[in-house]
């Protein structure tokens, strides 16, 4: 705090603030609400699998207006365990009631993400992001608006 010389705030009222306001500056990715609208119209299950608090993470939801897309939604405080743990992505799969050959996961963290999907039998997806050069993963895409036609791939491979 010193660094930015702010000194009427401590740093717990600080943290208080960006847990209160942040659900007013999150940003989706570009083409999110589209793709989750095209999926949920084709018949996809869906579910989000996040690390974070609870009621923040459904706060961000919430005002990103993407909750009502899923059919499952596990927040690692509330689960109590976090990505990459396998347990996590199998509560999700046991609730959807798919198996995981059949079942893909888009992250933007490499390990978190992808390498823990891909951990139980999931496919896993990167969507790029600026943090990471290159990532092993199933497939990577720079846009959300591209996963139709990866799914598309994937299930003529089957």
């Amino acid at each position: 705090m010193q660094e930015f010389n702010i000194v009427a705030l401590t740093w717990q009222e600080l943290l208080q603030d960006y847990i209160n306001e942040f659900k007013n500056y999150c940003v989706a990715f570009p083409n999110l609400i589209s793709l989750l609208e095209q999926l949920k119209t084709d018949n996809y299950l869906l579910a989000i699998i996040t690390n974070g608090y609870g009621h923040f993470q459904m706060d961000n939801m919430k005002a990103l207006a993407i909750e009502k897309y899923f059919d499952v939604i596990l927040v690692s405080e509330w689960e109590h365990m976090k990505k990459p743990d396998p347990q996590l992505f199998m509560r999700a799969l046991d609730k959807l009631q798919v198996s995981p050959h059949n079942s893909i996961f888009l992250g933007d963290h490499p390990a978190n993400d992808v390498k823990g999907a891909q951990a139980v039998g999931m496919k896993g997806i990167w969507k790029k992001d600026a943090q990471w050069d290159h990532m092993e993963a199933d497939a990577i895409l720079n846009d959300l608006s591209e996963l139709p036609s990866i799914i598309d791939y994937f299930n003529s491979k089957q």
